[in-house]
């Protein structure tokens, strides 16, 4: 199953969107602005999101971030705050996961000015790749990327919509050190927090920055 499905029965209580970040890097010296946690952008862009309770199956309540995309000035939002997190951080590559990580990783880069890599499934890029496995609730994936297209010492964001079991991130930050990248940090829309997806990343000494989070189990 896909990471945005979560075990529910009930809908779930919004809670205010919040903004974190965990840096776990102590030898940095550059201090990133973030928008503040009574922002209007986030609630324009946590209130886009619905939530589709028994879907694809019964009990899943599935938090559908494609209506973000329906309305121009949330996934506007979406953009901006992360071009204003990384426009100095001089960003050389922008990696997005398939499918939805595509959507928010290319405008991004293109606003960076800098190479956008798409983190594709099995079977779908044409040229010689290189990936890694991880494991889903049953069974595996495998996420790939073009050989060469990520080098050794590049600077890397790593982007998707949500981070939840937190399997799907660190298949690609594994990658990128399988690559000798340099990643800078990985960044999500939407955080569902008790899943704790980003406590995976702490052991791989990557920080995570998402928008929203929605506290549902």
């Amino acid at each position: 199953p896909r990471e945005s499905m979560i075990q529910n029965q009930q809908q779930p209580h919004q809670q205010p969107p919040r903004t974190q970040t965990r840096r776990v890097t102590p030898h940095t010296t550059h201090i990133t602005v973030m928008p503040p946690a009574d922002d209007p952008r986030l609630r324009h862009i946590s209130d886009s999101i619905r939530s589709i309770p028994n879907w694809p199956k019964e009990g899943i309540l599935f938090q559908d971030i494609t209506t973000t995309l329906l309305d121009p000035v949330a996934f506007g939002h979406c953009v901006d705050i992360l071009y204003e997190r990384y426009k100095d951080k001089k960003v050389d590559v922008v990696a997005g996961f398939e499918a939805r990580g595509l959507i928010f990783g290319a405008p991004l880069a293109l606003r960076l000015k800098c190479a956008f890599v798409p983190l594709r499934k099995p079977k779908k890029l044409p040229g010689e790749t290189i990936g890694e496995e991880y494991t889903l609730e049953y069974g595996s994936d495998r996420i790939e990327m073009h050989v060469g297209h990520v080098k050794e010492g590049n600077r890397v964001v790593l982007v998707d919509d949500l981070i939840a079991t937190g399997g799907t991130m660190v298949a690609g930050i594994k990658l990128m050190k399988k690559v000798k990248a340099d990643i800078v940090e990985a960044a999500c829309i939407l955080e569902l927090p008790l899943l704790k997806g980003k406590d995976k990343l702490v052991e791989h000494q990557v920080g995570l920055y998402t928008m929203v989070e929605k506290d549902v189990l």
